[in-house]
């Protein structure tokens, strides 16, 4: 049996793995061009809406993308707007621990500004359970790869946040093109994803582990 510096080894190295490939990403999204960006923040939003029109989920978790993240800025209206009337959208608050809490999103006015550049709904807070009762989970994800492996920021907020969504329930990670990737490196903690959507690939299920 390894003893606890093999552990911690493995693990420096996965971790640094990881951070290695997040950071070329990173910065391959921040060199895209804002006319390109807008361009795949429109094909992503036509399939993400196709999808939700087509599986009719009664709620839908999303995020607002900031800077160069997938989805463009207007991605919640897009998406509540392609729910059913009684259809609702939740949106991630991120909380001290960096767990994620979800409060109902209404519009672009009820969004104010959080830590970390991000955009939260004002309203009240349903807690970290909520996420567990949605039909469909949107995440934002800096890679995926084909096993459904999931690269996200670092902090941890949507491992957690996966953990409590059902087996059942359609998980689905908004990527680039070029983020669909062969391999990321994996911990025990990483939650898989379902499918993808990519601005030329469009909706993309993975196979099932």
């Amino acid at each position: 049996m390894p003893d606890r510096s093999d552990e911690a080894e493995v693990t420096d190295e996965l971790h640094g793995a990881k951070a290695n490939l997040r950071a070329a990403l990173l910065a391959r999204r921040r060199a895209l061009p804002a006319p390109d960006r807008a361009v795949a923040a429109g094909r992503i939003q036509a399939e993400l809406t196709a999808l939700v029109r087509r599986t009719r989920p009664r709620r839908v978790t999303g995020y607002v993308p900031v800077g160069s993240e997938p989805g463009g800025p207007d991605l919640p209206d897009r998406l509540l707007a392609a729910l059913d009337p009684t259809g609702e959208l939740l949106l991630p608050v991120l909380l001290p621990d960096l767990d994620l809490d979800w409060a109902g999103y209404l519009d672009a006015e009820t969004l104010v500004t959080a830590g970390r550049g991000l955009r939260e709904p004002a309203g009240p807070r349903l807690g970290t359970d909520a996420v567990g009762t949605a039909d469909l989970v949107i995440v934002p994800a800096v890679a995926v790869d084909r096993r459904g492996i999931r690269l996200g920021r670092g902090g941890g907020s949507y491992d957690r946040a996966l953990a409590r969504v059902g087996a059942d329930v359609l998980t689905v990670a908004l990527l680039h093109d070029g983020e669909l990737v062969e391999a990321v490196p994996a911990a025990a903690y990483d939650r898989p994803v379902r499918a993808v959507i990519t601005p030329t690939g469009g909706f993309q299920p993975l196979p099932p582990r």
